[in-house]
């Protein structure tokens, strides 16, 4: 049996070709995304490593600097000072101490754009020793910083922008644009400028007026004497810094660890996105294994019947065609493998191509993930030929004395039938019942339902063909005669056939019309909600997610042409029971002008009174009505009661609650202002926008935003993730096309006599590549319709679970995309029927009418 497992597999590779190729680029898929992840976190761990190679201990104010973290709203917590820095330099276990400020920094390129889009542009200070150098930033050309006008430039950076030393650039941290003279150009091992980042120095003097106060220092880095252990260190640095939940103290050791599981987590988690798609595309793969083994079992019947008589079991008939499909699965797993390393070595260096330093010569490949892939590849190939398996070991021995082409029998259908009903109708009750719910419980009410809904719809598939495809044969038969009326008979003489090509497509065509429905309804939503009830020309804003400098309101406010101005500050307040509540700030004299809420009760001049907006989701869930006290607690802990002014339907451009500036300013340390709205004589006017770009000192960190504008940057990040995913799901709809082709050729041999008596009768090349090609777009067809039809009521469920966390959220169907998602399906169809429509046509007749 070994032997005649290994004979078929020779005998019959051409026609396994195309599943082989399916567990080849599914499991190249999977091996690409191992390999790729585990270089690429094992990069980033061994460059941490080094750059905390020196650091024996760390203390850090988690509130200082200007990034995204927590800030110090109230100003109580305590600072990192001169004090701090020099109790711990003198310590009997300090060798040395180096005190550290860092935050954002918006450097431009010499065409004034910001570099590092990705928010990977920072600053920190230039700490020279005793030799005038900086260990840790050593120069390569020039001098270290010096003075407020002096900085220094990574040297990927410097040679990417083509800095050198004596030029003049322009920065900008949130306020106004600074114009430095670069001194030096320095080597770093940093692990943010190895993954593509920028990093400039100042003195240090330079860099605390930046980002904190004079005298203060983000962190403190101590290195150990020779003979004083790390957790020696700890020891004696704990009880000389400020005891405060802001201010953390750690040794090298667990600053190494703690970055390299946040690196972990980070690959792990895009390491998981990869594979679900890999997953999807092998889930497609095992459609079209699972219909090449039936078809090459239905063309073996005799063969099998053969065996039986005389005297192979069930078992060992089971056992052959398992045996050919380990073949097939390791061979292709192998090649897999292979193709996979070469992918994740291609993407590691795209990776380097956009800038990463990240290296490209250590490429990770583990024994998890050779046996992960070999795996995967062997297992999926042998589940999917399972089924076909045991259908073989139940050929009875007396088929070996009738045709092949004997028509199989309808009685499992019914069977199959009733199962897909049932699992149908479970996963539909399961997805509408999970719609109407909220939280987790609808989530996994939808999952839930969604896997039975399609397992179910796979199922019955054979049952729906026959309808849906007999609706198109008038249509073809008009349109293309007899070749037409063949080519519908044809697609649904065999069911289960149909069913198999049919489904591979419908998985691709169902997940890429769900995700282009909650794309569109997003989009809509989004694009609406954030500039709902906004009066102003435009906004102001800061790039990567960094605030407005409050010297610029100023400036903007008094810009040619401008009427006026307010920011928009973020606060979080908390109301009772620690709930929190995020209030915008306004300008109470000039919002009016700026914002039109939609009111359901009050009035937007209660601003002017102290009083404060709620919108309706919060006033609701409060149990508050106009002219109720609302408690609240600011950010410097004291308390308050709070007239409800105005209750306004919830925006997402006004946010959860608004509120006078001037009566929040007193209760925080410093404003945070996301967005500055300003309001022009003429409107929307190019002069407006270049007058606020001129006020603002044409900073590259300064964006000047229309409302369309607005709505184009959500939208335009809506489309890029959704454009990513189509991408990851192009493997499993390449795979659904593959089996196409497979089916149809595999078809075409199985079919030889009929090819021929048709030929023989006078039906000439040219209708037989017709028949074969509208055979293979109707399927195609078929199931495309039904991918976007699943697809739109899985999205539908999908939208009704976001609309209670996005406003205005309803489902919107692009009638336009979808179509040309069906249409292209049929231009698929009719290109995979190419190659099997020319055999088909060229086959003998004599030859084929003799076949056996």
């Amino acid at each position: 049996m070994y032997r005649t497992a290994l004979r078929n597999v020779l005998a019959h590779k051409g026609r396994l070709l195309m599943t082989m190729l399916a567990v080849l680029l599914g499991t190249a898929f999977v091996a690409g995304t191992l390999v790729f992840s585990d270089s690429v976190g094992q990069s980033f761990k061994d460059s941490i490593s080094s750059s905390y190679n020196s650091i024996s201990v760390q203390v850090n104010d988690t509130y200082a600097g200007a990034g995204t973290g927590p800030k110090d709203l109230t100003g109580a917590h305590p600072k990192l000072t001169d004090a701090d820095l020099k109790a711990v330099a003198a310590l009997p276990g300090t060798a040395s101490a180096r005190g550290t400020v860092s935050g954002f920094a918006g450097l431009s390129d010499p065409h004034g754009d910001l570099i590092g889009s990705r928010g990977n542009t920072y600053g920190g200070n230039w700490v020279p020793a005793g030799d005038g150098q900086d260990p840790k930033y050593p120069m390569v050309q020039g001098t270290g910083p010096t003075g407020s006008n002096g900085l220094a430039i990574d040297r990927k950076t410097a040679a990417d922008n083509h800095f050198a030393v004596g030029d003049t650039v322009r920065l900008a941290v949130n306020g106004p644009v600074l114009k430095m003279t670069v001194t030096g150009i320095f080597s770093t091992d940093d692990p943010q400028v190895k993954a593509g980042g920028s990093l400039v120095l100042f003195d240090t003097a330079t860099a605390q007026s930046l980002y904190l106060q004079p005298g203060q220092y983000g962190s403190i880095e101590a290195t150990a004497r020779p003979g004083v252990g790390q957790d020696q260190l700890l020891a004696q640095v704990k009880p000389v810094v400020p005891h405060d939940s802001g201010i953390t103290v750690e040794t090298g050791t667990q600053l190494t660890a703690d970055q390299q599981a946040a690196v972990n987590q980070d690959t792990s988690g895009m390491q998981t996105a990869l594979l679900a798609f890999a997953g999807i595309a092998l889930f497609v793969g095992i459609f079209l294994i699972s219909n090449t083994f039936t078809m090459l079992i239905a063309q073996r019947t005799r063969e099998l019947a053969l065996m039986r008589a005389i005297g192979a079991s069930r078992r060992q008939i089971t056992l052959s065609v398992l045996l050919e499909a380990l073949f097939v699965g390791v061979t292709a797993s192998l090649l897999g493998l292979g193709v996979g390393i070469g992918l994740g070595a291609a993407m590691q260096a795209a990776l380097g191509s956009m800038g990463s330093q990240i290296s490209v010569s250590s490429l990770v490949v583990s024994p998890s993930t050779v046996l992960a892939t070999l795996l995967t590849g062997v297992l999926v190939t042998m589940v999917a030929a399972l089924l076909p398996s045991i259908r073989a070991s139940r050929v009875a021995p007396v088929a070996a004395m009738r045709s092949n082409d004997t028509p199989a029998s309808q009685k499992s259908l019914i069977v199959r039938n009733s199962i897909g009903l049932v699992l149908a109708g479970l996963g539909l009750a399961g997805v509408a019942l999970g719609a109407g719910k909220s939280g987790s419980t609808g989530q996994s009410l939808v999952g839930a339902g969604a896997v039975l809904l399609l397992v179910g719809v796979f199922v019955l598939t054979p049952l729906l063909s026959r309808p849906a495809i007999a609706l198109v044969g008038p249509l073809y038969g008009r349109l293309f005669g007899i070749s037409g009326k063949l080519a519908r008979q044809n697609a649904v003489r065999n069911p289960r056939r149909t069913a198999a090509t049919a489904s591979a497509l419908t998985i691709g065509v169902t997940l890429i019309s769900a995700l282009t429905v909650i794309g569109a309804s997003m989009n809509h939503a989004i694009a609406q909600d954030v500039t709902q009830g906004m009066k102003a020309d435009y906004a102001v804003g800061a790039m990567l997610g960094q605030p407005v400098s409050p010297q610029l309101l100023p400036v903007i406010a008094k810009a040619p042409g401008v009427v006026a101005a307010s920011p928009l500050d973020q606060v979080d307040l908390t109301l009772p029971h620690q709930r929190d509540l995020t209030v915008t700030g306004v300008d109470a004299g000039t919002i009016s002008r700026l914002i039109s809420p939609t009111m359901v009760s009050g009035s937007l001049s209660a601003l002017g009174q102290g009083q404060i907006l709620l919108d309706q989701e919060h006033a609701t869930g409060g149990g508050w009505t106009l002219g109720s006290s609302v408690p609240v607690t600011y950010p410097d802990g004291s308390s308050g009661q709070l007239t409800l002014g105005g209750i306004y339907q919830n925006s997402g451009l006004m946010g959860q609650a608004l509120m006078s500036d001037a009566a929040l300013l007193p209760h925080v340390a410093a404003p945070y202002y996301g967005n500055v709205l300003v309001k022009g004589a003429d409107g929307a006017t190019p002069q407006l926008k270049q007058a606020l770009k001129d006020a603002t000192g044409d900073s590259p960190l300064i964006t000047v935003q229309s409302q369309q504008d607005i709505r184009d940057q959500f939208s335009g990040q809506i489309s890029l993730l959704l454009n990513v995913m189509y991408g990851l799901l192009g493997m499993a709809v390449l795979i659904a096309i593959l089996g196409v082709v497979n089916t149809l050729a595999m078809s075409v041999f199985e079919r030889k006599r009929e090819i021929g008596m048709l030929r023989a009768i006078g039906l000439d090349r040219h209708g037989i590549k017709r028949m074969v090609r509208l055979e293979s777009v109707v399927i195609a067809s078929f199931g495309a319709v039904l991918g976007v039809t699943i697809g739109g009521f899985l999205a539908w469920a999908a939208v009704r679970l976001l609309s209670g966390s996005v406003g205005g959220l309803t489902t919107t169907l692009p009638y336009g995309q979808l179509a040309a998602y069906v249409v292209g399906a049929a231009l698929v169809g009719l290109l995979a029927a190419l190659w099997p429509a020319r055999r088909a046509a060229r086959l003998d007749i004599l030859g084929s009418i003799k076949t056996d």
